[in-house]
């Protein structure tokens, strides 16, 4: 499938640390949290902002499951980009989006098939801004390149969520609000850090919805009813 390009997108960074391959990320995750987490997250955004991801066999089916009841067409709003390099380890849920980006394998290689697909995500599409969960070395990866790439898009990692995060919020050249390690009302958190009114309608599909995010109010929509 043709790449689309998504405009003021939320890129979701995010896996949860294994124990075999990164024991020390694994120690300090919280895997409620980060379950917790990105269920909020899509739940704010879906319907109303575009949600951009690499897939990840434990936080792929997550997605899956909230978009299922949210009453909106997933394949529209929700684009997930895969290298071809772990195609035999895909999961199983990935047949079911039906915005799914394919990715070159280069030179056989992971961490360069890796780095292709981080760049085509971020050279794709215009983001409003990234939230990174949990995860490992890939989510600090991820984060460089895309403070790199798209420098005006905001960056909120979710450091209450442990694993690779933590790294993100000790770097000196980044300063991070104090709710992202102590506020677990992740809901809330992410309307206020994506600046998403919680007055927003869903809509099914991103071309039914206004430009203006006043007239995306439940009192605007009911007002001009």
């Amino acid at each position: 499938m043709g790449a689309q390009a998504l405009s003021d997108a939320i890129f979701l960074s995010a896996s949860v640390p294994d124990s075999k391959r990164a024991p020390a990320f694994a120690k300090s995750a919280d895997t409620v949290a980060i379950t917790a987490a990105v269920t909020a997250l899509v739940y704010v955004t879906l319907g109303r902002r575009p949600l951009v991801w690499g897939g990840h066999p434990a936080i792929t089916p997550m997605v899956l499951v909230v978009s299922e009841s949210m009453g909106v067409d997933y394949g529209k709003w929700v684009k997930l980009y895969q290298s071809r390099l772990f195609e035999e380890d895909f999961p199983e849920e990935n047949k079911r989006f039906h915005n799914l980006n394919l990715t070159d394998i280069i030179d056989g290689d992971r961490e360069k098939s890796l780095a292709h697909m981080r760049e085509k995500m971020f050279r794709e599409n215009k983001f409003h801004a990234a939230v990174f969960i949990g995860g490992m070395g890939g989510v600090v990866d991820e984060f460089l390149l895309f403070r790199e790439l798209q420098p005006r898009a905001a960056t909120v990692p979710v450091l209450s969520t442990g694993g690779a995060v933590l790294e993100l919020g000790a770097r000196r050249d980044v300063g991070f609000s104090e709710d992202l390690s102590k506020d677990f009302d992740y809901v809330s958190l992410f309307h206020r850090h994506l600046n998403i009114d919680k007055r927003e309608m869903r809509f099914a599909t991103p071309e039914e919805q206004p430009s203006s995010q006043s007239e995306r109010l439940w009192a605007f929509q009911t007002k001009n009813s």
